[in-house]
């Protein structure tokens, strides 16, 4: 019996296409890597009988990343990034061991079938899964196939049965323009990022950005925003006229005409008109004009219309849209999010999808209505071969689904049955008046047949009041004539959905990329969302794009990345050869990279109008050990030091409080040591901002603060704070925070374990000796009599936190709340978690030695 190994995108997927493949009856059990399930039954594959094993990955096996050496800013020249600088595929996300799990489950398999979702990037993810498996297989008898491709859009019964049945191939074209994508985007963004970062933050200290980002595709995306900006600044209101007539046809009611020319910019030509027509008492019809007019019913859904509309009228930003769409998709109650078709194709089962809708009590009356009276053709779109428009694939209600999983979903639906419901058709009644020698008009609207605008009431024709019944050469008495005087009005900031369809014109990004962009142009706050979700520059915005204009336009500006966008697609549909695109697309950025380079100064002086020089910004925290003069501490991000006399910046650990501590000093270099702290709950360390920055021991790397420094008997060191091993990470060691008393607290230096002990203790210090079980320092704890927990009253006791039987009680292992889940320590947990009076779990009785005292100190001096 043959092994076929079958593998999604995500472990949801992976369970609902088992599910229907196996019709319910197959047994499931954990990866090794515990992230994803394996799902196995047995049935037919290609007429024969066969062991079926389905997994899946999460998203991307690997990511593209420069080699060791070129990660580092200070070492390597932005430059060589674009040639120079070898590239690695990495694991996406090593702690999952994504590539030996898929070895393990794929050894001895005789077929690989791919489930991943069908666009460009699942394609790519396909040849990382294949690159992983392939060597593990069992080799293919003569020229036997052993790769297949299941093409789906939706997880229903039908379409996964379908794809299972029609199987083709993985598509290398389209995975290698996603290869292609990936490297310009890596070398191009990291050259430029690297380059900027490194001088803004070297000279200016309130720039509040963590990183000067640079991309191909978010520097135009940002152009947008900042080029709506610069035509409100410079936007000048001018003043106009407008002439406005009433007339009675009727006692009651008067009617409103609106004027032929309708403004003037001269206040004397405007009061001319006026005069002219004060002079006539009546109104009389020129004419009267009726004609039936149609309002379409919308095209079929694609992603860039869905980001929109849930932008503009749902109040969702493009990213949090997609991730809930992705989520109605995996969950099988929508198609394939992502998608630029507009036509839905001929053997589409529309009625199908339309059935499952009946009993919805908001459209249920509607869907039932068409299925009696037969549906309409949706209108013939754009058809970009890749997946049907987005459609619902079930029914759902709104406790199913919640909140804004149920407001995109009702989207959804009642944009698919206004592709299939009628026109709204409505008579369209125009008449023209004069009054003295000037032209009127009023128009009125009556529908007729409201069509789709039934489903859709947002578009439905305004309800006016109306016309009265009228025939050419009727007199009207005339109510008030009247000069209104108006002013010009600026554009308004632009909303998400303006820039989606500004972006989508353009050809900047892609339908999966689009919402990346703007999320990433508000992360590095270069714009900020106000109210009714218009995209407004802050300052760093407006001034880079202005200094992009001043020194090479072409950087802002969507055409090249819109030229590389067509070219990258000509790889996919394999027009265009992937090499020779890559090639003399770097070669044209990094041209213009050296001429960034070389006339930096003209964005520099932009940047100096806005932006305050370091020297002058930060408040006096420590003194320097160089020249003993204060370094001023400066709070927006990066938080960093700076010393104005020695013109040096020394940068701090990110998202958390930095204080003087104790005004105590580095033995090593005399800079005065200041705390960091993650808050209450978190943890915290002293550090040198000079070993901080420049590591005094061979074993030491950048950004280490004394709970790691190696210095063998400087009292804030591991050598002397340092406990035990981490009971969680392989690495970490936990050391005593001597500044956390009477809540005391040991805290790992990797990881965010944080262990608790000897609440309202009077004094806690290591001592030099180790425990013989575990060979932990052992502590010394020191109680106020009135509140020792010691047995008989003792106020000092000596021993193991671990293993000594005294403590047991005393000790408490929680995970610090850290502020920002970047953090060096990995994500924080907000809430605490105990465990077991702090022992340590099953498997680990012995720790790691601390590193010892003394003997380490010949090795670590440089």
């Amino acid at each position: 019996m043959r092994t076929v190994l079958m593998v999604a995108e995500k472990p949801s997927l992976a369970q609902s296409i088992a599910k229907i493949l196996s019709r319910g009856n197959m047994s499931s059990r954990k990866g090794l890597n515990g992230a994803c399930s394996v799902h196995e039954y047995t049935g037919s594959f290609l007429g024969q009988s066969a062991h079926f094993k389905m997994t899946s990955v999460c998203g991307h096996v690997m990511t593209l990343d420069f080699i060791g050496k070129y990660n580092s800013w200070d070492k390597v020249d932005p430059a060589e990034l674009f040639s120079k600088a070898p590239t690695e595929k990495k694991e996406a996300n090593p702690k999952l061991t994504m590539v030996k799990f898929l070895q393990v489950e794929g050894r001895g398999c005789d077929c690989i079938v791919l489930w991943l979702d069908c666009d460009k990037e699942g394609e790519n993810i396909c040849f990382e899964v294949l690159d992983a498996v392939l060597p593990v297989m069992n080799k293919p008898r003569g020229a036997e196939r052993t790769i297949y491709r299941a093409k789906f859009s939706s997880i229903t019964d039908t379409d996964i049965c379908n794809a299972m049945n029609h199987l083709g191939e993985p598509n290398r074209n389209e995975a290698l323009s996603v290869d292609a994508r990936q490297e310009l985007d890596l070398r191009i963004g990291c050259a430029f990022t690297r380059f900027q970062t490194k001088y803004f933050q070297g000279k200016y200290g309130n720039l509040d950005s963590s990183l000067i980002s640079f991309g191909p595709c978010q520097t135009p995306t940002l152009g947008f925003c900042v080029e709506r900006h610069d035509k409100i600044q410079s936007f000048k209101p001018e003043t106009y006229w407008v002439l406005q007539a009433k007339v009675n046809p009727e006692k009651e009611n008067s009617l409103t005409l609106d004027w032929d020319r309708v403004r003037v910019f001269d206040r004397e030509v405007a009061q001319m008109f006026l005069n002219i027509t004060k002079m006539a008492k009546e109104a009389k019809v020129e004419s009267v004009s009726k004609k039936e007019k149609v309002k379409q019913r919308p095209l079929a859904l694609n992603t860039v219309e869905m980001l929109r509309v849930a932008s503009a009228a749902l109040g969702m930003g493009p990213q949090h849209a997609m991730q809930i769409a992705e989520r109605l998709y995996t969950q099988g109650y929508i198609s394939y999010p992502r998608t630029e078709t507009t036509h839905y194709p001929e053997n589409f089962d529309l009625k199908g999808c339309l059935r499952q809708q009946a009993n919805n009590p908001y459209w249920a009356e509607t869907v039932k209505a068409l299925l009696s009276e037969g549906i309409n053709r949706p209108r013939k779109g754009h058809d970009a071969g890749d997946h049907p428009p987005i459609t619902p694939m079930r029914a759902a209600t709104e406790a199913e689904l919640g909140g804004d999983g149920w407001r995109l979903y009702e989207y959804i639906t009642r944009h698919f049955i206004a592709t299939v419901s009628a026109d709204c058709k409505y008579l369209q009644t125009t008449i023209s008046f004069s009054i003295g020698p000037e032209r009127f008009t009023c128009v009125g609207k009556v529908v007729t047949s409201p069509g789709f605008t039934e489903i859709m009431p947002w578009h439905s024709i305004p309800l006016e009041e109306s016309l009265p019944h009228c025939e050419k050469g009727d007199l009207f008495p005339i109510g008030e004539i009247k000069l209104l005087e108006k002013q010009t009005s600026p554009p308004d900031y632009l909303t998400e959905a303006e820039l989606i369809t500004l972006m989508e014109k353009h050809g900047i990004g892609t339908d999966a990329s689009i919402p990346v962009h703007i999320n990433n142009i508000c992360q590095r706050n270069y714009v900020t969302v106000e109210s009714g979700r218009r995209l407004k520059p802050t300052n760093l915005g407006i001034v880079l794009v202005h200094g992009y204009y001043k020194i090479d336009a072409e950087l802002v500006l969507p055409t090249i990345r819109s030229a590389v966008e067509k070219q990258l697609n000509l790889i996919a549909l394999g027009k265009a050869n992937y090499h020779q695109v890559l090639e003399h697309t770097l070669d044209i950025f990094k041209r213009k990279f050296h001429y960034f380079v070389d006339s930096i100064a003209g964005m520099d002086e932009l940047m100096e109008v806005s932006f305050s020089p370091l020297a002058a910004t930060g408040k006096p925290l420590s003194r320097c050990g160089k020249c003993h003069r204060f370094m001023k501490y400066i709070q927006a991000k990066p938080s960093r030091l700076h010393c104005s006399h020695c013109d040096d910046t020394y940068s701090l650990p990110q998202n958390g409080t930095i204080k003087l501590y104790k005004e105590l000093r580095c033995p090593l270099d005399d800079f005065e040591l200041v705390l960091w702290s993650s808050g209450s709950r978190g943890k915290s360390y002293p550090l040198c901002p000079y070993c901080y920055n420049h590591p005094p021991f061979r074993d030491m790397k950048k950004g280490m603060g004394c709970n790691e420094c190696t210095h063998p008997t400087c009292q804030h060191s591991l050598s002397m704070l340092g406990i035990g091993q981490c009971v969680e990470c392989e690495n970490g060691v936990l050391v005593l925070d001597s500044t956390s008393g009477p809540k005391w607290k040991m805290a790992c230096n990797k990881c965010n374990v944080i262990v608790h002990f000897f609440e309202n203790a009077h004094k806690v210090r290591v001592s030099p000796e180790t425990c013989d079980l575990c060979e932990a320092a052992l502590v010394d704890v020191d109680f106020n009599k009135a509140k020792s927990p010691l047995p008989g009253d003792e106020t000092q006791h000596s021993g193991c936190v671990f293993c000594d039987p005294v403590f047991q009680d005393l000790v408490e292992l929680k995970h610090a709340a850290m502020r920002h889940p970047m953090h060096r320590g990995g994500q924080g947990k907000r809430q605490g978690r105990g465990r077991g009076k702090g022992r340590r779990p099953g498997g680990r009785i012995n720790p790691k030695k601390p590193k010892d005292k003394m003997a380490a100190l010949a090795a670590y001096f440089v």
